[in-house]
């Protein structure tokens, strides 16, 4: 950093074993300033699309969350421990965590000051964090959890139902129950321990540890291994009629609602969960991950279904009537390749979660009998409204049809511009090469153009952005 002034040679000295100090970790204070490289990191992701969320300064890799929920009271009291590096010298950074009380925060087993913000929780602790050294946060907490209410993409966040709660939430979520750097471009993996009154489940994402009962409290354990955007994360509490198997070696966990009906059109769709992973599997590569499974919830505020790590969860209008609905399953298996494994960058560039995933279903429908994906194209392509950008879509239309359908249609594009063999090869590199990472479309494009050895930006930028049909290849 630039000083002005001088200085004396004692005062510089005095400065320097102060510093060295701080970099070993031996003074309890004087260390957290913005002085001698040390400063605050980012108290935002500088992600347009979702303003205030995700931080700077550090890099998770690590929650262990040890969490007891009471239904009859709505009340969470939690202890997460997060273990992340620093990636600047750091002198205080920020979590998100939404509505809770922080009781308690240690850094690296020492005491750290800390304060709320909106949505934030600032933690300063005693000594510098160097860049390049890891360091674990200890944050204990308790209250009851909400949702998050956004006005121009629905709500998200930690929801008390008739028979437990349900964590669900694009793009909010996570901080509605747990601190959290939350954006998708700091991916960890997990583990989670969550207490809840004998009778219920607790489901999350992962693989299944061992359940403990003990005073009148179940204690169920779930991890994931693979690294798990904070969004993709899940927890659902509640009455469930719970599954355990293997499927390909793997464990296979799905749980549908009691309420719901026990062989119904939800039960039955979650029962080819494993076959529907394995088709995708035969197109994208090997599934990338270590469990298997599906929830279906019973909750009407949940109009959606979310593609949660492992474990999608399915909201019940997509089973109306008791009819299966294998499409949607599809669409959320597809995810676990596209958006959960190869994970977005930057939000802006959503299509690349949802233009695979709906472009799944048209591969999905083909396969099991129903209309042709060149059929679905053709149909999709005369009802679309070019004037609307699949990539850059605005906040507002995260989740309108153009990321959804015309994604879609790119995807289709693409695979006839190139030939299956190609097409194919395009999507196994991708999902190979970017497995457990995160992407940009330009990352798609440069990545295309090498498989193909051809000049593919006309095409992407056509079908993506540009503002008339374009010609049909």
């Amino acid at each position: 950093m630039v000083r002005t002034g001088r200085r004396s040679a004692g005062s510089r000295s005095a400065a320097i074993v102060a510093a060295l100090t701080c970099v070993v970790g031996l003074a309890t204070t004087g260390c957290t300033g913005d002085s001698d490289g040390f400063r605050p990191g980012a108290a935002d992701a500088g992600d347009p699309y979702v303003p205030g969320r995700g931080n700077g300064g550090y890099d998770v890799s690590h929650y262990d969350l040890d969490v007891r929920y009471d239904p009859s009271t709505d009340r969470l009291t939690g202890r997460a421990v997060i273990t992340a590096t620093a990636t600047q010298d750091l002198s205080r950074f920020n979590l998100d965590l939404a509505g809770l009380t922080v009781s308690a925060v240690t850094v690296a087993d020492a005491r750290a000051d800390h304060r709320r913000g909106d949505g934030e929780l600032v933690v300063t602790p005693r000594a510098g964090l160097p860049r390049g050294r890891q360091f674990s946060v200890a944050v204990d907490y308790a209250g009851v959890p909400t949702a998050v209410v956004d006005g121009s993409l629905g709500s998200g966040g930690f929801l008390h139902t008739a028979d437990g709660a349900v964590a669900l939430g694009q793009p909010d979520s996570a901080a509605t129950w747990f601190p959290v750097n939350d954006h998708p471009s700091d991916k960890a993996t997990y583990d989670l321990a969550v207490t809840v009154p004998d009778g219920l489940a607790a489901l999350s994402n992962g693989v299944p540890g061992p359940k403990n009962s003990a005073d009148g409290w179940t204690t169920w354990h779930w991890s994931e291994r693979a690294p798990m955007a904070s969004y993709l994360s899940t927890l659902v509490i509640g009455d469930y009629r719970v599954v355990t198997g293997t499927h390909a070696g793997r464990p296979m966990v799905t749980a549908v609602a009691a309420s719901l009906p026990a062989n119904g059109g939800a039960a039955s769709s979650l029962a080819r969960t494993g076959a529907i992973a394995d088709f995708l599997a035969s197109r994208f590569g090997p599934y990338p991950f270590d469990s298997y499974g599906g929830i279906v919830v019973a909750d009407d505020r949940i109009g959606y279904a979310l593609e949660t790590q492992s474990r999608p969860v399915y909201g019940p209008a997509f089973f109306a009537g008791d009819q299966p609905n294998p499409s949607v399953v599809a669409h959320e298996l597809a995810h676990q390749w596209f958006g959960d494994s190869v994970s977005l960058t930057r939000w802006s560039d959503i299509w690349l979660n949802e233009g695979f995933a709906s472009y799944a279903e048209w591969l999905w429908e083909e396969h099991d009998g129903g209309r042709t994906a060149q059929r679905n194209f053709e149909l999709q392509y005369a009802a679309t409204d070019w004037s609307q950008p699949s990539v850059e879509p605005g906040r507002e239309s995260m989740f309108g049809t153009a990321v959804y359908k015309r994604g879609a249609l790119a995807v289709h594009a693409l695979r006839r511009t190139v030939g299956d063999d190609t097409f194919f090869r395009i999507l196994r590199t991708w999902t190979s090469e970017r497995a457990a990472g995160n992407a940009t479309t330009s990352d798609l494009v440069a990545l295309a153009e090498r498989v193909t050895g051809r000049q593919l930006r006309p095409l992407f930028d056509a079908w993506l952005v540009g503002g008339s049909a374009p010609t049909l290849p």
